[in-house]
């Protein structure tokens, strides 16, 4: 049987779609045309095609029944092919062939309420469990994780929802043999382990001065640089000790022969020759090696100053430097001064290469700073040790923080298992019993087809259907065995001739309602006989006169009370109908009872394009089709503005009609504003008319938010005419 069913994405239903739950063994689903009623039917009939993915049915126990449906496509599947599909029943049996089927019939009935009695024990001992985890859940969530949340919460990552906690916590009561610390020392790791996770930090650059410290100690800053002794002007040079003087003289020479000291042609090719005598190779070679080691000097300490500067820099804005830096700083500033010096110095060498200097030996400083970069990378790999081994300790720390929860939550875990593992037993012994029950009901159920399969025939269900035409008066034609097609069937007229294309729509709307009669108390083939399954009926008035739809509701009716008293083999209708009429001749249960606990009621309604259901439960709202308007009207929140026009529009009709004595003006003029009388004159032409269409109300088309003065003017129109205890009482208004 079905318990509910969602219809969703699909015709006029939203994403919202609309719930049918709590159906009950006979259910009744009005709603008028276009409102949504065929395509609940067809999801019914056909629930894998893949346009009804969005749509669902829940079964009650989960046992899914076959659902047999009256609608439109089953009259175009059943009677648009030319022949009929023989439907077999137990019409051939013999009274003790039909005593036993009926009595293997009850033994399955007897057996398939064992089966959900086992069920329901099966699912309230899963409720059960699933209750006694609920509970375990909440109470680990509570005193637990909320307890140690603020101390242990680096353990309790990708825990952190009650479910993956609850988890845990069992996989580590049966996993975990960490050694149990208490709670200050795990505490106290924690504070190390878990604060600010630490990141591996690159080591300092050592710094190379071999080189620089070779060049300071060159004997050539200590060597006077002279020219050649035994030219014939080097005494005078040596004797004024201007050799440093004539030297930088020497580049002020021209090609001319004007002294560039005192202006005078005094300077002739013998004299160069002599200058260039003395300032002679040696001497040239010395000034070029005291320029390129002090190029190289410079640029050594420059670029060792400025890393060394780098380092400074970086170093002061890491919270994490293992570099002593204020010694560092004061090291680097003494060294930069040294170096200016020293620079100094050999500046003055260059300029005046007789002169021996002696500069600041830079190796002192620079084995300082070494020193101290040696001493801060030793920190480093001890730091860098630390975090190479953080992940082995971070996960110790959090097995031994497991293994002090579970300790600490110890007694309640034991009680939950046992508990837990008490109901599991029951459960496999329920599932255990469950299952021999499906199975001795499906070798019953395939015992019956067998039995069923020797004693079925079609001819019973075709002289059924045959007598019933001609007792309601189808006298022009018949089903007579198919020719063509084995164990089928086709309409033929009296003189032979095939009836299936001339047909009327009511002849045929008729015929295959008795053909869908017939199949629900049989099948097409001989397997099927005696499965149990769902009645949908929709719609299957249409074209009738009232005589041959009292009879369908007859018909109808007589499967509703089996399926009230559990007779047969259908468990459930749903009956889904535009007519009020028909609604009410099927739905009807006696003169004594309003109300039946087997029966459900609900109203079908389209709005705004989109289809909506209401439950109104055990209380039939269809009574009559005056009351359906009043109905309709009391719950206008269902439906859109046009709607509700024509409904007041036919509760004026007909309540005023049947007044006779208000013409339409009179009506019209007990209004005193223009607004209210155009209102009043667009509710009412229409009965003149007798139109139902909308078409020249230009002046509600124009008043998109009127809904509420239109049902005020149809208030005062009861009011006007003295009619307002009957507009009260059909709107269940109290006085």
């Amino acid at each position: 049987m079905i318990e509910s069913i969602s219809i969703k994405n699909i015709a006029s239903y939203d994403d919202s779609g609309v719930q049918i739950n709590d159906l009950k063994k006979i259910n009744f689903i009005y709603g008028a045309n276009g409102s949504g009623k065929t395509t609940i039917s067809n999801f019914l009939a056909s629930q894998k095609v893949p346009q009804y993915q969005n749509c669902e049915i829940v079964w009650q126990y989960s046992q899914q029944l076959q659902s047999l449906v009256y609608n439109k496509k089953f009259r175009e599947n059943n009677f648009g092919k030319g022949t009929i599909e023989g439907i077999f029943t137990l019409g051939q049996a013999t009274k003790e062939e039909i005593e036993l089927i009926e009595q293997k019939q009850a033994e399955l009935k007897k057996l398939k309420e064992e089966g959900i009695e086992k069920k329901k024990t099966l699912d309230k001992q899963k409720e059960l469990k699933e209750q006694g985890e609920n509970n375990f859940k909440e109470d680990s969530w509570a005193k637990v994780y909320k307890k140690y949340e603020h101390d242990f919460k680096e353990a309790f990552k990708g825990t952190m929802q009650k479910e993956t906690f609850k988890i845990k916590l069992l996989t580590e009561f049966n996993s975990n043999i960490y050694s149990l610390l208490t709670f200050d020392e795990l505490k106290e790791k924690s504070k190390i382990i878990f604060g600010k996770i630490p990141e591996a930090i690159s080591y300092k650059k050592s710094i190379s001065f071999d080189r620089l410290i070779q060049i300071e100690n060159e004997e050539i800053w200590t060597k006077k640089i002279l020219g050649k002794s035994d030219v014939d002007v080097a005494a005078l040079i040596k004797k004024l000790n201007i050799n440093d003087w004539v030297n930088q003289g020497r580049s002020y020479l021209q090609d001319d022969d004007i002294c560039p000291f005192c202006q005078q042609s005094t300077i002739t090719d013998e004299f160069k020759n002599k200058l260039e005598g003395y300032f002679d190779e040696s001497f040239t070679a010395s000034i070029k090696q005291i320029n390129a080691l002090n190029d190289e000097y410079n640029l050594l300490a420059v670029n060792i100053i400025n890393e060394l500067v780098q380092t400074e820099a970086n170093e002061k804005t890491n919270k994490a430097t293992k570099l002593n830096i204020d010694t560092f700083s004061a090291y680097v500033k003494t060294l930069l001064s040294q170096f200016i010096t020293n620079k100094e110095l050999l500046n003055n060498k260059i300029k005046e290469p007789s002169r021996d200097i002696k500069l600041i030996s830079l190796k002192d400083q620079l084995q300082n700073i070494d020193q101290l970069i040696t001493e801060a990378n030793r920190e480093i790999k001890k730091h860098n040790d630390i975090v190479s081994n953080y992940q082995t300790e971070k996960v110790n720390l959090i097995n031994g923080i497991w293994r002090f929860l579970v300790e600490e939550f110890k007694e309640d875990i034991e009680i939950y298992k046992k508990k837990s593992t008490g109901l599991q037993l029951g459960i496999d012994v329920l599932e255990k019993h469950c299952n021999e029950k499906r199975q001795a009901y499906k070798c019953l159920s395939d015992k019956i087809k067998e039995l069923t399969n020797n004693v079925t025939s079609i001819e019973p269900t075709v002289n059924k259907i045959n007598t019933t035409l001609r007792k309601f008066g189808f006298l022009n034609f018949e089903i007579v065995p198919s020719k063509l097609v084995p164990n089928n069937y086709q309409l033929q007229r009296e003189d032979g001739e095939l009836a299936e294309s001339s047909l009327s729509e009511g002849e045929i709307t008729f015929i295959t309602f008795l053909y869908f009669m017939q199949l629900a108390k049989g099948a097409t083939t001989k397997e099927a006989v005696s499965e149990e399954r769902i009645l949908v009926v929709d719609d299957p008035i249409s074209s009738l006169d009232s005589t041959i739809l009292f009879v369908v509701s007859i018909l109808l009716k007589g499967v509703i009370e089996d399926v009230k008293n559990g007779i047969g083999n259908i468990k459930q209708v749903i009956v889904l109908t535009h007519n009020v009429y028909f609604h009410k001749e099927a739905s009807f249960i006696n003169g004594r009872e309003k109300v039946n606990i087997n029966t459900n009621y609900w109203i079908l309604r389209k709005n705004n394009k989109m289809s909506t259901i209401q439950s109104f439960g055990m209380n039939n709202p269809i009574q009559t089709s005056y009351e359906l308007l009043w109905q309709e009207l009391k719950n206008k929140n269902h439906n859109s503005l046009v709607t509700i026009q024509n409904t007041i529009r036919r509760i004026i009709e007909n309540y005023f009609k049947i007044l006779g004595k208000y013409r339409d003006d009179d009506l019209i003029h007990k209004f005193t504003t223009q607004e209210e009388q155009e209102i009043c004159r667009s509710l009412i032409c229409w009965i003149n008319d007798g139109s139902h269409s909308i078409a020249d109300d230009l002046f509600i088309e124009l008043q998109d938010n009127s809904m509420d003065k239109y049902l005020k003017v149809f208030e005062d129109i009861f009011v006007l005419t003295d009619h307002k205890g009957h507009y009260d009482m059909m709107m269940g208004i109290d006085n």
